[in-house]
């Protein structure tokens, strides 16, 4: 299946393995479901863009910005609006707000987390006994 890009996946790679000072502060917090209990993987491809931090269960990234992103704002604007095209929520933290302020930016995830609708609500069940199979014995 042609998906009109190349899956940058080796990259993400590299990214993982040379994470920046900020990424490696940040992903001390959110491994391990230490917020919220909430899952992220580092560096994940989406799409033809790689994602620092992603909450497949949550539809939530977490990119982390440095100085380059100042000035490539439309770039960075359309990035999230693919991203968000794909069921995703899109925040961003600087680089000197993760290093300086690590607290604040751990509690704001947890509230946006906490805002989220659950993305898989439970199921009532149908009927009052479990179907079994003919053959069993009631």
């Amino acid at each position: 299946m042609d998906k009109g890009y190349d899956r940058p996946t080796m990259r993400a790679r590299e990214l993982r393995a040379n994470p920046t000072e900020a990424e490696r502060s940040l992903w001390l917090h959110l491994s391990a479901r230490k917020v919220a209990g909430v899952r992220f993987n580092r560096q994940v491809p989406i799409g033809p863009f790689i994602c620092d931090f992603v909450s497949r269960s949550a539809k939530l990234i977490i990119e982390v910005d440095g100085g380059q992103h100042d000035w490539n704002e439309e770039a960075d604007r359309a990035r999230t609006r693919y991203i968000e095209g794909k069921g995703f929520r899109v925040i961003r933290f600087w680089n000197n707000e993760v290093l300086q302020n690590i607290e604040g930016v751990v509690t704001k995830i947890n509230l946006i987390l906490a805002d989220m609708p659950s993305p898989s609500p439970s199921r009532k069940r149908e009927g009052g006994r479990k179907a079994r199979h003919p053959d069993m014995p009631q």
